[in-house]
Formats: C-alpha cells, structure tokens, sequence
C-alpha cells in the first residue's frame, strides 16, 4: 500500500502539464493519486491545453494531449487522502461554479490537509472561500480575484515563483514545478535522501512533450541537478515538442507541444560531471542517431556503467550507437526493429506502460509508464523519498 494517497482535481482543458507532472512525479515517489473529474468516471479523458508565452500580450493555446482519469469524482471520499493537487489551464474557470467542487475543496481545507493549486487553480480557491487572510500567489491575471476574496497577494517576479501558508502552497505556472512538487510532498510528510545527483537530458526538436518535461521536472523536484541539452544549441534556446497521443488510430496522433528550454550548451558539456543520462523519445532520436557526437557521448555513460534511461523511440538512439548488444530492452513497439537489429533481447510492453532495467539501463515503451520509469532511474542513483 502506498504510504500517502492524493487527489487531483481535474477538468478539460486543464494545462497539459499541470495536470501530468505532479500525477506522474508524485507516483514516481510512491504516492497514489487519483485524478478526478466533476461529471466524469474512471476510464473518461479530459482533454488538455497548452499555455506558453510566445511574444504577444497573453499566452497561446494549443490543445495539449488526452488525460485518462482513473477515478470516478461522485465517488471520491475526502476521509482517504492525504492531500489535493489543483491545476490551472482553462479548466478552473467552471470548475469554479460547481458547488461539488467548492465543497470538496473546503473539506480539505478545514480538514488541514496539504492542498497545492497552480497557476489560475487558485480561481477555485478564492471561489471555496479558504483563501481568506493566506499569503498566495498565481498566474498574474489571477490576482484581482485573489484580492477580492481576501488573500495575502504575493507578487511574482518570475513563473517558478511558490508561496507556503500552512497546509496551502500556491505557484505561478508550471515553471514552478520543482519547487511545488517538492513543497507539497513536504507537506505531506515526506523527506528525501540521495538527491545530490547531476543529470543530463539529451534533447532534439521534436521529442516528446512529456517524456522530457515529466522526468526533468520530477528530478528537479527532489533536489537533483538537471540539464537538458541538444547538439548545435545553447543554453537558453529551446527545442520545440510533440505531442504523440493515442486516439484510436493505427498509430499515434502528432500535435505541437510546448516549446522547452536548454540549460546548458551541448558543445560545453562535460560529460564526466554527470551521473546518469536520460533519452527522450519522440521524433528527435530519428535524426539525433545520426550524430556522430551524439554517439559518442552516449557510448561514454554505457561504457562506464552509468545509469541510463531511454523511453519510446529514444532506444533509436541505443542501437544506433551500438550499446545494446547482450542487453534486455523495451521500446514503443515500432521500434523493436531497431532493438532486435541491434543485438538486445526484446521484452514486451504489455501493458504500454512497463518498464525494464537491465544493469544499469532502464527502458521504457512510452510515457504512460512514467511512474517506472523515473521510480527505477531512482534506484540506480539511490534515491528515495521516505513519508
């Protein structure tokens, strides 16, 4: 049993990230959470949005991928969790009027119990009425409500910006993730140990949405040190995203995602001062597999028994540089070709969202499986989260 248990409030076009990361991070660390959705059971989808500032007075919208939920919202029982996650995107707007919802919320509040609500989440606050004389914080066109309804404003200089009021923690947008996540899982009881790791990200236009930002977001939120770079970019320059979902078709569905930011320049990076690397997947492994230097650094973490992990297309990657021979490995199945061409064992994602490790490689079919994936990275770098 898992020793805390969450609820996520959810409602369509929620943002796209908001809703993903601290669902799958906080699984990652053993928490159970169930995602839930006024008018919707277990086994519905809300669709998501993706908010991203791309020059003009407002942020864009864009629609984000398909969001399972996995519980049924008439039957949730506040007395069986630990804590609620809120967040923003559009969602909050007429989650606001649902009289449930407000209920629910203030439940948890009298309760004392940990709530975490991003970004235009906090509209719901303010509409519960437990915002009253709380120092928080939100996307900045939140804050007249916030004011209305009695809140302690606090300004927000930048996006990663959190404020902590007892059991309450407010964040800005999802910049914010590492410290919210880590804030909330704080409240909760929980501590974590082995956390003073260095991890590179290997990236490429095109990879996907989430299987970059979940894992960054979720090792930065236990306390690691995280860079993402990508061969002939530097840091601060971004690499557009795709967004693959499954909707029936034959194979999946592409839509652009968020635009993701480089911390560090691929030409500088010193491999050596790292202590495990992670392969998105998505449509960049393609053309990154094809770069020589690329290769080379790839080789290098393999051939010193780093830890590795590589989900959905990412293994392109794997066997192109030749490290698979005589290993276990999973992938998205359409790229069992590459695996088998390149000397591994193949294992089977059934489910989609299992995940292997063999030595120190992890492998992963795509990101539904998530939750693996960063959980057994963890235990390569040994670390923990203990409640």
């Amino acid at each position: 049993m898992a020793p805390k248990k969450v609820l996520l409030l959810c409602g369509d076009y929620m943002e796209d990230y908001e809703a993903m990361v601290p669902f799958q991070a906080l699984q990652a660390y053993g928490v159970s959470v169930d995602a839930a959705c006024p008018g919707k059971k277990a086994g519905d989808s809300c669709r998501t949005a993706v908010h991203q500032g791309i020059g003009h007075q407002t942020y864009a919208e864009s629609r984000g991928h398909n969001f399972a939920l996995n519980a049924s919202f008439d039957e949730v029982n506040i007395n069986v969790y630990d804590g609620l996650v809120i967040p923003g995107g559009r969602a909050p707007e007429y989650l606001a009027m649902d009289e449930k919802v407000l209920d629910l919320v203030r439940k948890f509040s009298d309760a004392k119990k940990p709530i975490a609500s991003v970004c235009h989440g906090q509209l719901i606050l303010a509409a519960a009425g437990v915002v009253q004389n709380r120092k928080c914080t939100a996307y900045p066109a939140v804050k007249p409500v916030l004011v209305a309804a009695g809140a302690k404003w606090e300004e927000a200089d930048t996006m990663d910006k959190c404020t902590v009021d007892g059991n309450l923690v407010t964040a800005v947008a999802y910049d914010a993730h590492p410290e919210f996540i880590s804030l909330f899982v704080k409240a909760l009881g929980g501590s974590v140990t082995g956390s003073n790791k260095r991890i590179l990200f290997l990236c490429g236009d095109y990879m996907e949405d989430y299987e970059v930002m979940v894992p960054f977001q979720s090792l930065q939120a236990l306390g690691c040190h995280v860079d993402a770079v990508c061969p002939d970019k530097g840091a601060g320059e971004k690499c557009p995203t795709a967004i693959h979902d499954f909707e029936g078709d034959q194979t999946y569905s592409e839509k652009p995602g968020h635009d993701f930011a480089l911390t560090a320049s691929f030409d500088n990076v010193d491999a050596s001062s790292y202590d495990a690397l992670v392969i998105p997947g998505g449509r960049a492994p393609e053309y990154l597999a094809l770069n020589d230097k690329v290769i080379s650094l790839v080789k290098g973490f393999m051939d010193k028994a780093k830890p590795v992990a590589s989900i959905c297309h990412g293994q392109q990657i794997l066997s192109a540089a030749g490290v698979l021979q005589g290993r276990k490995c999973t992938a998205y199945p359409a790229v069992k070709l590459n695996v088998v061409l390149g000397g591994a064992t193949w294992l089977e994602p059934n489910p989609i969202d299992r995940c292997f490790t063999d030595g120190n490689l992890v492998t992963g079919a795509a990101w539904p499986g998530h939750p693996e994936f960063i959980s057994q990275l963890m235990a390569l770098l040994g670390i923990k989260v203990s409640f």
